[in-house]
């Protein structure tokens, strides 16, 4: 097999401090006890770790999300990016995948995505992970920051200050799903189970690298969020609110605070993950009126003042085109 082993791609992570969360030894921990495969190739300054989902018969699905990942911030034309594609191309054939998608870690218009598509790819219509985002800078004060904010989002945390909501940090995940199943059932989106949330909290709190915040006024819990950092990075994944006290503003609040909390730990930036992918004209020509999948919480994300963001990709190299196919059908008939 090409691949190599976590504790080499541990010690090929020290040299990227700022790989993506996605791509950490932690993430594929999570994904590994929840029905995926976890592998990884490193081949010099290049690596990236790949999940695989089992599909019937003994074929998969290949996915890198947010990756590869260089030492050198050099992909594409690096000397070692030939090897580091034979050894994932044979590692695929191993496991018979009929596609392996990837989604790197660049933004479009950066100078690095020009490297892309790569050979053998084909674009791709369909990503696992948000392709637009909101990220919000946090290199400035905090006055600074907060002044980049529309001005009603500004009012609505001063205005949660003003009416007692006090935010403070959860030590453990049950009370973040109470809220998170009820925001479920209300918005009618679907979650995962309560044990995938506790081992995704613990295998990334143990690192510092996970916090809970919790924003009650009077003892009540009203909103929550799980948010993470990795470098100088931090991301927004997961949050629920409860229905009452809503005119007390607390999801403004528990925001600003994780914020506060990032700008702390060194983070420069925090992604508030996933937004519709629309261009800017046309999310604010239509956030008033869509409340639809993610453009329900456009109208809240697009107030802390971040700078929209779109990825570059996804894209599939397929191993199997007449499987790959029958996947595309399906993907047409789901959507």
């Amino acid at each position: 097999m090409p691949g190599s082993t976590i504790q080499e791609w541990k010690s090929f992570l020290e040299k990227c401090p700022d790989a993506h969360v996605l791509q950490s030894t932690a993430w594929g921990e999570l994904k590994s006890k929840f029905g995926w495969d976890t592998s990884w190739i490193i081949a010099g300054t290049v690596g990236a770790q790949v999940l695989f989902q089992k599909l019937p018969f003994g074929f998969h699905i290949g996915y890198i999300p947010r990756g590869p990942v260089s030492t050198s911030g050099i992909l594409k034309g690096s000397p070692d990016w030939d090897e580091f594609q034979e050894k994932l191309n044979g590692l695929c054939r191993e496991k018979r995948t009929v596609f392996l998608k990837i989604e790197p870690d660049l933004w479009e218009g950066e100078e690095a995505a020009d490297s892309y598509p790569l050979p053998g790819y084909r674009t791709s219509s369909h990503s696992i992970q948000p392709s637009r985002t909101i990220v919000i800078s946090l290199q400035e004060s905090e006055e600074e920051i907060l002044a980049r904010m529309k001005s009603k989002t500004r009012y609505n945390i001063r205005l949660a200050e003003k009416k007692e909501v006090s935010v403070r940090q959860l030590e453990q995940i049950e009370p973040f799903y109470k809220l998170l199943e009820n925001t479920s059932d209300r918005s009618e989106f679907g979650i995962h189970t309560l044990e995938y949330y506790r081992e995704a909290f613990n295998l990334f709190d143990s690192t510092g690298e996970c916090k809970l915040f919790q924003a009650e006024f009077q003892g009540e819990p009203l909103a929550s969020i799980m948010v993470f950092i990795r470098g100088n990075r931090s991301w927004y994944f997961y949050g629920a609110s409860s229905n009452k006290h809503r005119d007390r503003m607390p999801t403004y609040l528990v925001q600003w605070e994780a914020m506060r909390w990032a700008k702390s730990q060194g983070c420069l930036s925090y992604d508030l993950w996933g937004v519709p992918d629309e261009s800017e004209s046309t999310l604010e020509d239509h956030f008033m009126e869509r409340h639809d999948g993610l453009w329900g919480v456009y109208r809240f994300k697009r107030g802390f003042g971040g700078e929209l963001k779109r990825t570059c990709g996804p894209w599939d190299k397929v191993f199997f085109p007449g499987l790959y196919s029958l996947y595309l059908l399906r993907s047409r008939i789901r959507g």
